[in-house]
């Protein structure tokens, strides 16, 4: 008998506090994914909270963030990712052999006013939205949040 269950695959983001960029991008990842991705959030210097900001604009798109609190990014979650994605700590992200890693150059959302903190989503919207057509070939994906908004 042969297994035909895939585990889904894993992606952890990661950026520096673990406050804005890499919680908006595993945020909108579960919300398109629908488990059939397991997104992790983490920093390497993990602050005391989410971004305020951050968390006002992703409400404002219907995205709850309310049990968002920054970890720290350790070897064993990328071991366990197939893929880490950089956001702004680079050379501070444990690297794990046979881990897939992709850096994606976005501005830091802490302390930017709604306009900026909304294109920043946008951004990572797109690039999350690429991302999974990339992992989950046949995923059907809903619209953006942001058409909705």
């Amino acid at each position: 008998m042969t297994d035909t269950i895939q585990k889904a695959p894993q992606v952890v983001f990661a950026c520096v506090r673990n406050g804005g960029r890499s919680v908006i991008s595993r945020v909108l990842t579960e919300h398109y994914a629908g488990g059939r991705v397991i997104a992790l959030s983490a920093g390497t210097q993990p602050g005391d909270h989410i971004h305020p900001e951050v968390a006002a604009v992703l409400d404002k798109l219907g995205l709850d963030t309310s049990a968002e609190q920054p970890k720290l990014l350790t070897r064993d979650t990328v071991a366990a990712s197939t893929m880490a994605i950089t956001l702004g700590c680079g050379e501070e992200c444990p690297y794990v052999p046979g881990v897939k890693y992709v850096d994606w150059p976005v501005a830091d959302p802490g302390g930017q006013d709604e306009e900026t903190v909304r294109g920043i989503i946008a951004d990572l919207d797109a690039r999350v939205r690429n991302l999974l057509v990339e992992l989950v070939p046949d995923i059907e994906l809903p619209p953006s949040v942001l058409d909705e908004h």
